[in-house]
């Protein structure tokens, strides 16, 4: 889906992590300040070998010095896609209160609008097939 190797530098050092929301009036950011932090988490650093976010939310910044694009946006389609930076086995992010908040409207922006038409498969799938006629 990326097209990318989507190589990037990381190292589990417990840093402190200052995540800068950089698109406030995006939904995914709706409830939160200019920035929140991050007390132990893991360092993802730029390079990231990802293509162009159609829209970039949030780039942190690393206690060591790094920086990384940590909340990135695409449409695909009729799909959305994000990625959100936070989160190790190492280190409790999942547990904050802000990831949650930001991931709860991360899961409202992606979703289909409620009604919305959108079909997998034969949109007649239940009528029965007509036989082909023999000549």
């Amino acid at each position: 889906m990326m097209g990318t190797g989507c190589g990037l530098k990381w190292r589990e050092a417990g840093e402190q992590e200052r995540l800068w929301v950089v698109s406030p009036g995006h939904p995914i950011a709706e409830g939160l300040g200019e920035h929140f932090e991050l007390p132990h988490t893991e360092m993802y650093g730029e390079l990231f070998d990802i293509p162009q976010p159609d829209e970039l939310i949030f780039i942190s910044w690393f206690e060591g010095g790094n920086v990384f694009r940590s909340g990135c946006c695409w449409n695909r389609g009729k799909g959305k896609v994000f990625y959100f930076r936070p989160g190790h086995e190492t280190f409790p992010i999942f547990f904050d209160p802000t990831v949650i908040r930001v991931i709860a409207n991360a899961c409202r922006w992606a979703a289909r609008p409620v009604g919305s038409p959108y079909s997998l498969g034969c949109p007649n799938a239940n009528e029965p097939l007509n036989p082909i006629p023999k000549k």
